[in-house]
């Protein structure tokens, strides 16, 4: 019998980021949110049983070779479990609030300055419409790019290693901020885990 996906356990309490998350906001968005990608995507899956066992990096990286019945349907769920296992840990508590080592240095290059970064990512993901995701990525000649994306649509669809991403949909900010995109958009740094985003980074580099 093939693996199923499975949701991933919180590793923190649903209250852990307040002020910045509220606890009813991320119960919804894991319990209810993540767990409906999960359950779709097995669904999805069944009607392909040469695909199940496969990673869901290797999924969504050769998303073009999932049955177009099924292709979509694995884009939005796949996309949106992956997405959101990596959400989880980018926000988890704990760890370095700025980047640190190979990774400072790379975001100095790339971009100038931490706060150019922040500026960039932060305008990424204000002004994606609708609903989506803002990301920083290592892109395929291993250079750091930002740039957002709809939906649950993942960087790996385009070759680029996800390091860091923030979840722009309504569902992740609404209760507590209403049409405040920006505002929670700022307080997103606050709680960003950067040890997580370093590693990603020095696993991506190699």
């Amino acid at each position: 019998m093939p693996t199923l996906f499975e949701l991933p356990p919180l590793k923190y309490a649903f209250n852990a980021l307040e002020p910045v998350i509220d606890a009813m906001t991320m119960e919804i968005h894991h319990d209810k949110h993540h767990a409906a990608y999960v359950t779709n995507l097995n669904k999805a899956l069944e009607s392909a049983p040469e695909l199940q066992g496969k990673p869901i990096e290797w999924l969504l990286q050769n998303i073009t070779q999932v049955p177009e019945s099924i292709r979509t349907a694995v884009r939005n769920n796949g996309g949106g479990h992956h997405n959101h296992s990596l959400f989880w840990d980018w926000i988890a508590p704990g760890g370095s609030k700025q980047p640190k080592g190979r990774l400072e240095k790379e975001i100095n290059a790339s971009f100038g300055s931490l706060d150019t970064f922040i500026e960039k990512f932060s305008a990424a993901a204000t002004t994606r419409f609708g609903s989506g995701w803002a990301w920083l990525v290592l892109d395929g000649d291993k250079k750091l790019q930002v740039y957002s994306t709809a939906n649950q649509d993942s960087p790996l669809m385009d070759g680029h290693k996800p390091l860091l991403g923030l979840d722009v949909w309504e569902h992740a900010y609404y209760l507590k901020y209403q049409n405040r995109r920006p505002e929670y958009v700022k307080n997103f740094w606050s709680i960003v885990n950067w040890d997580v985003v370093g590693r990603l980074f020095d696993q991506a580099q190699g």
